[in-house]
């Protein structure tokens, strides 16, 4: 931010490639780091008047449209295939803190919800393209699947039985819900997908997704009412890792997206515990408590 003028650099590039930017949310993102604008801008009153590039380089054409999601999601998966380590993950450059002194991350590490997202988008990608590669990247990534937190992979135990993909795999563990129920939406994709299209999956690889994602659910199942405050729910499990620690009570925006992640595993799971947890649960979102004594 230059004054009243947003500046984004696109890096150095050698060859020709294809950037899709949002310019209204570069417009947001600029404008927080200028402490003048403490409203949001509305799309509706912003209007583009002209497009500066500055530096040496060649622009061979110029679009604007309305939406692009179709090229953001191309963008997103290829960047996941160049991007991907040795690992099959994509490792987090950055520290972590959910409790000082406790719960910390050096940079370098990996996220099980990252793992899983990631997933997802290469299997899409995969059946719109039919591309081999975004499917090879896809089982690439579920290495990690298989490494404890304490190795440098993303796998916790509940009370040394049940498996926990960790969305931040610190020690002793967090224990996040909605980070672990990214993750099982990741290898449900993969999961359908090895099974509904013949020869894309070995067998030993059909195996290994329906094993990760049936023992994601296990846990999911057996764990849910830990994360159940009667009034609302917690956004992880510190209270029970941390000796003396104080539940980590989800705002209502998790709470939400607790509820709605619930709902899409109960179009794939016909189990009542996930429609009976997320039926509870919008109930507190009304007002509703659990009985008392």
């Amino acid at each position: 931010m230059s004054g009243n003028t947003v500046l984004y650099g696109i890096g150095n590039r050698t060859r020709w490639s294809r950037l899709t930017r949002d310019l209204f949310t570069d417009l947001q993102k600029g404008l927080l780091l200028n402490n003048k604008f403490s409203r949001k801008v509305k799309l509706k009153n912003v209007k583009i008047i002209s497009l500066v590039m500055h530096g040496n380089g060649l622009l061979s054409d110029v679009h604007l449209s309305t939406t692009s999601h179709l090229a953001f999601f191309f963008n997103a998966a290829e960047w996941l295939v160049t991007n991907q380590d040795d690992n099959g993950g994509w490792p987090i450059d950055v520290k972590r803190t959910l409790m000082p002194g406790v719960m910390e991350l050096k940079p370098g590490w990996y996220s099980g919800m990252a793992q899983g997202q990631a997933i997802s988008t290469l299997t899409r990608a995969f059946w719109k393209t039919r591309d081999r590669k975004f499917v090879d990247s896809a089982l690439k990534a579920i290495r990690l699947f298989h490494v404890p937190s304490e190795k440098g992979g993303i796998v916790a135990m509940f009370m040394d039985k049940y498996v926990w993909y960790e969305e931040y795999p610190t020690t002793p563990s967090s224990f996040v819900l909605n980070g672990f129920i990214y993750s099982l939406l990741g290898l449900y994709d993969l999961k359908y997908l090895c099974e509904t299209i013949q020869d894309v999956c070995s067998p030993a690889q059909v195996q290994q997704t329906l094993e990760l994602y049936g023992t994601g659910m296990t846990s999911l199942k057996t764990l849910l009412p830990l994360y159940d405050t009667g009034c609302g729910t917690t956004y992880d499990l510190r209270h029970v890792t941390v000796p003396g620690s104080a539940p980590n009570v989800a705002r209502w925006d998790y709470h939400t997206t607790h509820i709605n992640q619930l709902l899409m595993l109960a179009t794939v799971d016909d189990s009542p515990i996930l429609k009976d947890v997320a039926t509870r649960w919008t109930g507190y979102m009304k007002g509703k408590r659990a009985k008392h004594n």
